[in-house]
């Protein structure tokens, strides 16, 4: 186990290092002065020459991405253009609102996905199939933008349950941060619940379908225990892929969500970071972002290698 776990690892190492490559040279070829763009009207020489030595842009692109990369090894991911905050630090102060609503929606997503993914596959022709896969179909097909300002306009300015956008810290005042938590929550969560319904279905009915689980069916056993200890244990290891997968795109940030409801996210960190030209910033999120899809699929796939020893000896 332990070498399986080196071993993904190392993977991981060499494509975040790749990722690195293709974003700082995509990131570089866009054509215009970042210094320049985000001095605005404040533009002064010496200033911008000050801040293009501090930045390395007066380097080759070869010697600027050795040395970004040597700092961003230590933890060090530069100085935003604009703000003049470490990058680090831009990163980590929207980190705690990312992960508050990565959990809370991949919750509602899970709440919603395993009952009617379950319940879908083991009445399969029923109406319940039919309303689970209709919705299934619908979550994926709808846009969350337009399904989160329905919510707005439903919850928040109609019957006025919840705000209609904003983030409170838990440590703050948690009842409130439940409150503004509970709309983006689930407009992302629908979405992904919908994604996962599809998945937990067509897992349930490919493990349903199995020589021993027929074979269990034969000897009389009972249906629950039949689904308990012979599909849903074969049938998690498909379901706990997809939903790192979703994890990952979760704190990746979910940049529409996160517009429509003012969330102070990595997401709308990375897009103001496009539309001001901050470089830095946007580098530092984009490699945050890969980092996390790469952590979050290396602890799956040691998951399921300890859900399925078969992974471990291959």
């Amino acid at each position: 186990m332990a070498r399986f776990a080196l071993r993904r690892s190392a993977q991981a190492l060499v494509a975040l290092l790749g990722v690195s490559i293709v974003v700082f040279a995509l990131i570089h070829l866009v054509p215009g002065d970042p210094v320049r763009t985000a001095l605005g009207t404040r533009f002064d020489q010496d200033l911008y020459e000050a801040l293009v030595a501090r930045a390395g842009l007066d380097q080759p692109i070869v010697v600027q991405y050795v040395d970004w990369l040597a700092r961003a090894a230590m933890g060090d991911l530069g100085v935003s253009f604009r703000t003049g905050q470490p990058v680090t630090a831009a990163l980590l102060e929207r980190l705690p609102a990312t992960m508050l609503l990565a959990a809370a929606a991949l919750l509602v997503g899970l709440v919603i996905a395993l009952p009617a993914g379950i319940l879908s596959a083991v009445r399969q022709g029923k109406p319940i199939d039919y309303a689970a896969s209709g919705f299934a179909q619908i979550g994926v097909s709808v846009p969350d933008f337009w399904f989160g300002l329905l919510l707005i306009l439903i919850f928040a300015r109609g019957l006025g349950w919840f705000p209609p956008s904003g983030y409170v810290s838990p440590l703050v005042d948690p009842v409130e941060s439940l409150r503004r938590l509970v709309l983006p929550a689930v407009t992302a969560g629908v979405v992904t619940g919908a994604i996962l319904t599809r998945f937990v279905r067509s897992s349930v009915l490919e493990a349903m379908g199995a020589e021993h689980v027929r074979l269990a069916r034969a000897k009389g056993l009972p249906e629950r225990y039949v689904l308990r200890h012979h599909v849903l244990r074969n049938a998690w290891i498909p379901i706990v892929t997809v939903t790192g997968l979703q994890l990952a795109t979760l704190l990746g940030g979910i940049v529409v969500v996160e517009v429509v409801f003012a969330w102070p996210g990595l997401g709308r960190l990375a897009l103001d970071s496009v539309q001001r030209r901050d470089y830095p910033v946007l580098q530092g999120a984009v490699l945050f972002m890969a980092l996390a899809f790469l952590v979050v699929n290396v602890l799956v796939d040691l998951l399921y290698a300890r859900l399925d020893p078969r992974i471990r000896a291959s």
